[in-house]
């Protein structure tokens, strides 16, 4: 942890010193927002469904907005030889990294907190599937976030990085509605593929250990993935 904190404290000084880090945050408020108010004031319901409902996707190409330049940008300028020569491990800079991100979709997802609150004073809220919602958003935003550090490890291209970074993730969160497409020998096994049913039970307030084990294993074999890729350039 020694080597892990010094990398994960400079990515996330990398991130909020940049201009960039404000923008993606300030869009992802923007467009929760929408989803929310548009409930809220349009429908007349006190409700975090649609903002729930559509998280999946809007993370599909805000979490690799945020990740594409992870590895990529330090491949490009030549900072990551450098990171390399420091005595550290090949894990030790990939859980590094994977730590700031974690932080920063936790302060991303922070400000949304006013979404519920402001229900509250209004009309009744049941905290229960708000909290469970809470927690499986994050884990989804984790999860995808080493999804997005592993195409950054691909290459020094922030933008390609983004666009394998996201077409991953769409098709993560997409899967379950191709399913009419699928035969129905297969329709279960692409179902518990899909990262959209996973979350979508953590929405509806239920918390399954399965939905757990399924995002952890996710960030499991995109890290390891991430290791394999690093491996290979060094």
């Amino acid at each position: 942890m020694q080597r892990i904190f010094p990398i994960c404290l400079k990515d996330l000084k990398d991130y909020f010193y940049s201009p960039i880090a404000y923008i993606i945050i300030s869009i992802f408020i923007l467009i929760s927002g929408w989803f929310f108010f548009s409930t809220f004031f349009i429908l007349n319901q006190a409700s975090l469904r649609d903002f729930f409902e559509l998280l999946p996707i809007t993370m599909s190409f805000i979490v690799p907005a945020i990740t594409m330049r992870s590895f990529s940008e330090e491949f490009s300028i030549g900072s990551y030889e450098i990171l390399a020569t420091f005595p550290v491990k090949l894990n030790d800079i990939i859980f590094g990294k994977f730590l700031a991100l974690c932080c920063f979709i936790f302060f991303m997802l922070l400000p949304t907190l006013f979404f519920p609150i402001s229900i509250s004073f209004i009309g009744n809220l049941d905290w229960g599937p708000v909290i469970c919602g809470y927690i499986g958003a994050f884990l989804l935003g984790i999860s995808y976030a080493s999804i997005g550090l592993f195409a950054s490890s691909l290459t020094k291209n922030q933008i390609n990085a983004f666009i394998i970074g996201s077409l991953i993730c769409i098709l993560l969160s997409l899967m379950d509605k191709l399913l009419l497409f699928m035969p129905e020998s297969v329709v279960t096994f692409f179902n518990y593929l899909s990262s959209n049913f996973h979350f979508q039970n953590f929405s509806k307030g239920l918390f399954d250990i399965r939905d757990v084990i399924y995002f952890f294993s996710i960030i499991f074999i995109f890290l390891y993935a991430t290791n394999i890729s690093l491996s290979y350039r060094k």
